[in-house]
Order: C-alpha cells, then structure tokens, then sequence
C-alpha cells in the first residue's frame, strides 16, 4: 500500500534524483507486486541518502525505513518522514518496540527497508563492512521474502553528480534460508547469507562494467 503523499514525494524525487544523483537502476522487474506479498528489502548502506534511491528504485510498493528517533522530534522534519512511513529507533541499544512494530507492518501487508550493516560504512568496501543480526531476526520473525539491492558509487561514497547505481536482485523466498528456530545464531547467520547475495550482485555489477 502507498499512501498518496508518499506517491506525491516519491513524484517530486523523481528528477533530482535522477538528474543530480545520476542514479541508474537495473533489475526493477524483480521488485514483487502489491499481490506478491510484502518484501524486506535490504540494501548496502553508505549514505544517508540510501533510502531515497531505494524508494526511486522500487514501483510497486512503499518500503518503510527506520530513522533516528531524535529526527523525529524536529517538529517539520519529524512530520514528513513520519509521513513518508518512516518509524522511530533508539540506536543506543535494543529497540524491542521497533523491531515489533518492523515485523508489525510486515504481517499487515507492508514492504520495510533494512541495512544489513546496522550502520553508514561509506568509503568501506562491501566486504569490509560488519553485518548485524537485525536483517536476520526481522525475517524469521516475519517469515517474509527479502529483496537484496547492491547501491554502488565511486569509492562508495556520494558527492553531487556522481552516479549511483541501483542493482535489484531477485526476491529470496524465506524458505531459502532453512532457519531453524532451535539452532543459536540463526539470525546472524540470515544477516550473513543477505549480505552476500547483495556483494555478488555488486561484484556481477561491476565485472559486466568491467570496473
């Protein structure tokens, strides 16, 4: 479900987006439909501006993001991103409440974002980055398909009119995985398999480029 303000957001990126961003998608059609079923798309983050090269990449569905709760108490700024479907997390430590309200949307039908690495590694290779348990915990929760999606820039990282490519892969069925709720360190191992579904798409990426 897109809520029409999010939709009017979304129409009014399109063009920066795509003019200063230089942002190029590739793999679109892999995005699931609204009748496919909800998605956990998860992404490599370098930027704080990853959701809204996400959001431009993806047509069928609205994914929500966490954000800092402290944006949230910017009474303009707080407003939009609420809007936009964003939600609160304390990132000082175990926000049970966001995690349940993550897994919340996903049960009612909505797509959510969600970066393997926990945090912003720009500069950092993808393979030099630590991945956390979120990603991991979040899909067996929710039992749901997850989206990979590589974002790729010079040196990773943004500078205005560097281009940005978006590479979607193929959605993973949750059954993929094989998790077993009785084995410890699952979810880290879920993160771990996510996370190197999207450095394969980042690498196929850059050797069918040739960089």
């Amino acid at each position: 479900m897109k809520t029409k303000f999010y939709c009017l957001v979304r129409f009014l990126l399109l063009l920066p987006v795509r003019v200063f961003c230089r942002t190029h998608v590739t793999g679109r059609e892999n995005e699931p439909t609204r009748a496919q079923g909800p998605y956990l798309i998860c992404a490599n983050h370098q930027t704080a501006f990853d959701p809204f090269f996400l959001c431009y990449a993806m047509k069928h569905q609205q994914p929500h993001f966490m954000a800092k709760a402290q944006l949230f108490r910017i009474p303009l700024l707080g407003f939009l991103i609420r809007q936009l479907g964003a939600y609160p997390v304390n990132r000082n430590g175990n926000d049970v409440a966001a995690v349940k309200h993550v897994i919340k949307l996903l049960e009612n039908g909505r797509s959510v974002g969600i970066f393997p690495q926990g945090t912003r590694c720009a500069g950092k290779k993808l393979r030099e980055c630590e991945v956390k348990a979120g990603a991991g915990l979040i899909a067996a929760r929710a039992g749901v398909q997850v989206l990979p999606v590589y974002i790729g820039m010079k040196d990773q990282k943004w500078k205005l009119f560097r281009r940005v490519d978006v590479v979607v892969g193929e959605p993973i069925p949750f059954e993929q995985f094989g998790y077993d709720k009785e084995k410890t360190g699952e979810y880290a191992r879920i993160s771990a398999e996510i996370y190197e579904r999207i450095c394969v798409l980042g690498e196929a990426h850059h050797a069918k480029r040739g960089k």
